[in-house]
């Protein structure tokens, strides 16, 4: 079953672990394990971001957990993890982590692009980001 294979999808409010979801999608048949990192960086749109704030819509999780199983079923992945950060999250901390593992490295780099792609373009998470100038923006709202 594909859903075996999502160790982990979820949402935290408390910083995120890369130890976590590679022990999550760790296993003896696998050669090699493919992660993503989103990191909060200090620019966007020609300005400078000070900190920014996450907020999920109810249904977040429940989206999430079928993109993972989504790039579960559609590549030959022993493993797959995901974990998002909601919050108030400063520039340099983890917004995201995802992780797939498989006996090759190519299905489990096209597990975790397919995952984070899906995840930015579904899973009703917003950021409102915080300048510098003291001016905010509202991201990926519906």
């Amino acid at each position: 079953m594909v859903a075996s294979k999502v160790r982990l999808a979820g949402i935290s409010n408390a910083p995120l672990s890369v130890n976590k979801l590679v022990a999550a999608v760790s296993d003896p048949r696998v050669g090699g394990i493919g992660m993503f990192l989103g990191v909060v960086r200090d620019h966007d749109t020609g300005q400078d971001v000070a900190s920014l704030d996450y907020s999920e819509h109810p249904s977040a999780a429940s989206v999430l957990l079928d993109c993972a199983q989504r790039a579960a079923a559609a590549h030959e992945v022993v493993a797959i993890a995901v974990e998002h950060r909601v919050g108030h999250l400063e520039v340099g901390e983890l917004a995201v982590v995802v992780a797939a593992s498989a006996v090759h490295r190519h299905a489990a780099l096209a597990a975790c692009a397919q995952l984070i792609n899906e995840l930015k373009d579904r899973v009703p998470i917003w950021k409102e980001q915080h300048f510098a100038s003291g001016n905010s923006e509202w991201v990926g709202l519906p």
